[in-house]
């Protein structure tokens, strides 16, 4: 850590990029305007699943109401998987002949504003003959269900199966529970919607398009695709972005209709994504099912799981990640960070008459978690046996890292059991025992809840290749330049959208060359400016990019250090770089001198300097590509309310390793923000249907996210255990907050109603479904007396 300047790897520095943000100065796609451009409104279809008759289009509203006939040539959105057995979809911009989901865009309507595209919308009449609709797994799966695609035999996407270890240590189980855990269905809901403008620049020769997007290098493949252009005339630029989660590094319907007018209309369309439109056919998530059979010793130490999981992918395999992202990763990673000698589990993704299923912050990694983390405290139950300690027991150690689970997961480091220890202190276990044991006055039960997991985090080329899919990432590169000045300018592919990366890769150069991260700016999000990447997601940003940053730096380092001991007079071997100087035993240069004997007096250089000068492009992978693996222990304090079903968060502490924290202040944020969305999925968050496939939560009023007053005051414990395979030790940690709430809020409640013989299983834990786990249990305990 760079002690003197305190702004460089370590330090809590406050993000350079908030000040324009929180007085208004950001560029959203939504702020972006320019003569002649017009609004587009899409008609989508009311049915979950039928048989397009007629588009009717009223006349006058000729050349500006657009249906597929006139998107010929156009091709479908079409994501693959290279996995055996994978049956890809055709996903048409506009609908052609058939309806899949409550609304698939049929009809796209061009105005001047919005509004009026939408009046637009009201008079252009749609005629669709229903068909059978599937509306869950279950129906989807049986084996006379109406078809999603009617060319497959089945409405599987893809099958999994794996299994690890001799079946026979089943055999000397003295603990067997076995569960049906469900995650329902969700939304992504940033605060910014999807949004689009598109434009022809005839200068050029190109498609401009600005696209809230976590990819913008990637959409410039997928739209090359569906479009027929070459991917040198499309130009795709990311701007400020308001929350993405998963959401925005998909190739939407929208963006290749408001993309293809553009194109052939040489004029500027824009579509910006309304809320009801984002809550009822954006994208949803989460919905897993869970079938899943826990074996233990007497003592709870696992013997071995085994799983039957399905889930709920809606009805189009969404492009670059295909459809089965989720569940394939589902049968690698449910074993988490526990040791066992036996694992099994079969995925299977299924089709239906639902919007197509996005990744999520966590993707995948909070379902498992919700799961093994249920059956780790259910088998604590039937130990009698501390929830905590029974982790203690099965958790890989320190001394085994690196370590390689049942699955063949690459641990990096880490001391996990110290994370589930320093969480039983943080909140005064005895004392919460304690006071479970004594009366309360107001009648809640008091609950203690844990849950501990694992974050694969930068996983690259070598998890990837298996997939067969367009974005398979290789090596990262970064671009850095120092500037006439003695600045420097930092050129990355991936793209922020809220981490704070303006600030933590200025951190990271100048942990490497000494320069004031507020002399260093960072360009990114825009195809024509940066090296290509396959963008930010699977929290790999700062791993890849930040490496990539910091290797470039590096190689600045050393050309400015042989300009710099030349004109200090001294050999390259005798200077060093520190605080945005060349030093030597008898003194030093600024960058600014540097930059000016390089740029404006080149006269004054040694014969031998680097022609290529003090702008470097560089790539970066890290020693092993398996991934990094963040982890943390989540515990929760709540307070149940048996007759109402309340559920109120007394303490919520999260102890996690992050490995290098280039700035702990933005981990903070990011560990904070990510909590609040997993209480979301705990809690209150929910996209239901009904059996029509009607989404049942189009509006705020009935999905519900967790608000001020429902987050209450979380405290973080840092530990931090580099990586030995990644540049200064980092680790990815994105993701993570999201991961382990509802585990932990889950068992929390489970404890507080370990008294009544009751459990919940479903996320959210909702009033009703609390309530109805209360009267299931006093109903059979009244039986149970009864006989």
């Amino acid at each position: 850590m760079n002690e003197r300047a305190n702004v460089g790897i370590g330090a809590r520095l406050p993000r350079k990029e908030d000040d324009r943000l929180m007085r208004g100065r950001g560029l959203f796609v939504g702020d972006i305007s320019m003569p002649g451009l017009q609004d587009v409104a899409f008609l989508r279809s009311p049915l979950a699943h039928g048989r397009i008759v007629s588009v009717d289009v009223p006349e006058d509203c000729a050349g500006r109401v657009f249906t597929s006939a006139d998107m010929a040539g156009v091709k479908p959105i079409r994501a693959v998987s290279g996995l055996p057995g994978f049956k890809p979809s055709s996903q048409p911009p506009l609908a052609t002949g058939t309806v899949r989901f409550a609304g698939e865009l049929v009809a796209m309507c061009v105005d001047e504003n919005r509004a009026q595209a939408e009046d637009l919308v009201s008079r252009v009449n749609v005629d669709i003959e229903a068909l059978p609709v599937l509306a869950d797994t279950g129906t989807a799966q049986a084996v006379d269900a109406v078809r999603v695609h009617e060319d497959w035999a089945d409405n599987i996407y893809l099958e999994t199966k794996i299994e690890k270890g001799d079946r026979a240590v089943l055999d000397n189980a003295a603990i067997k529970v076995e569960r049906e855990i469900r995650l329902s269905r969700q939304c992504m809901a940033p605060l910014e919607g999807k949004g689009t403008v598109a434009w022809w620049d005839s200068r050029l020769d190109q498609l401009v398009v600005y696209t809230s997007t976590q990819l913008p290098h990637m959409m410039r493949t997928g739209l090359a695709e569906c479009l027929g252009l070459e991917e040198r005339q499309i130009h795709v630029v990311a701007p400020d972005v308001g929350g993405a989660f998963g959401f925005k590094c998909i190739l939407q319907p929208e963006e290749v209709c408001i993309a293809w007018l553009a194109m052939t209309r040489r004029r500027p369309f824009r579509w910006l994504e309304d809320r009801r439109e984002h809550l009822v056919a954006a994208a949803n998530t989460r919905e897993h099912h869970y079938r899943i059979t826990g074996y233990a010793d007497a003592e709870g130490r696992l013997l071995g799981i085994e799983a039957d999981v399905a889930v709920d992918v809606g009805a189009y395999s969404v492009w670059p990640f295909s459809a089965c992202l989720e569940s394939a990763q589902i049968a690698s990673i449910l074993p988490g960070p526990y040791v066992m000698p036996y694992y099994a589990c079969r995925t299977v993704s299924v089709a239906t008459n639902k919007p197509p299923f996005t990744p999520y912050r966590g993707v995948a990694r909070t379902g498992v978690c919700f799961a093994i983390e249920l059956i780790v405290d259910a088998i604590a139950r039937e130990a009698g046996r501390e929830p905590s300690q029974v982790r203690l027991d099965n958790l890989v150690r320190p001394e085994q890292m690196p370590f390689t689970n049942i699955t063949g997961k690459l641990f990096d480091s880490g001391d996990y059991p110290e994370s589930v220890r320093k969480a039983v202190e943080a909140i005064d276990l005895p004392a919460l025992r304690a006071r479970q044991g004594s009366a309360g006055d107001d009648g809640r039960l008091l609950g203690i809840g844990f849950a501990t997991y694992c974050e694969q985090a930068a996983h690259g080329t070598t998890v990837y290749s298996g997939w067969g899919i367009p974005m398979v990432p290789g090596f990262e590169q970064a671009t850095a330049r120092v500037t006439p000045d003695g600045g420097l300018e930092l050129r990355i592919g991936v793209h922020s959208h809220g981490q704070g990366m303006e600030t933590s890769m200025a951190q990271v150069a100048n942990e490497i060359l000494g320069i004031d991260p507020a002399q260093i700016n960072l360009v990114h999000g825009d195809t024509a400016l940066t090296p290509y990447s396959t963008g930010t997601w699977g929290s790999r940003s700062m791993v890849m990019a930040g490496g990539a940053v910091s290797r470039a730096c590096e190689i600045i380092a050393e050309r400015a250090k042989v300009i710099g001991a030349h004109l200090l007079q001294s050999s390259p071997d005798q200077v060093t770089v520190s605080d945005g100087k060349v030093m030597a035993a008898g003194g030093s240069v600024t960058f600014a001198e540097i930059a000016n004997a390089w740029y404006k007096r080149p006269e004054t250089l040694p014969a031998d300097v680097a022609p290529e000068g003090l702008e470097v492009t560089a790539g970066y992978k890290p020693k092993v590509d398996s991934g990094t693996f963040s982890y943390a222990t989540h515990a929760a304090v709540v307070a149940v309310d048996p007759e109402f079903g309340a559920v109120d968060i007394l303490d919520y502490v999260v102890v996690e390793d992050g490995g290098t924290l280039v700035n702990p202040l933005i981990v903070d944020g990011q560990i904070l923000g990510g909590v609040a969305q997993g209480i979301g999925t705990a809690l209150y968050e929910e996209s239901p249907y009904n059996a029509d496939g009607q989404p049942l939560a189009s509006t705020f009023m009935d999905y519900i996210i967790p608000g001020p007053c429902e987050v209450p005051d979380i405290r973080i414990v840092h530990m931090e255990t580099p990586s030995p395979f990644t540049a200064h030790g980092v680790k990815g940690i994105g993701e993570g907050g999201a991961i382990a709430p509802p585990a932990a809020i889950a068992n929390a409640i489970n404890d507080a109603l370990r008294p009544l013989g009751a459990e919940v299983a479903t996320t959210p834990v909702t009033p009703h479904r609390l309530l109805s786990a209360i009267a299931e249990a006093r109903a059979k305990a009244a039986g149970a007396v009864a006989q």
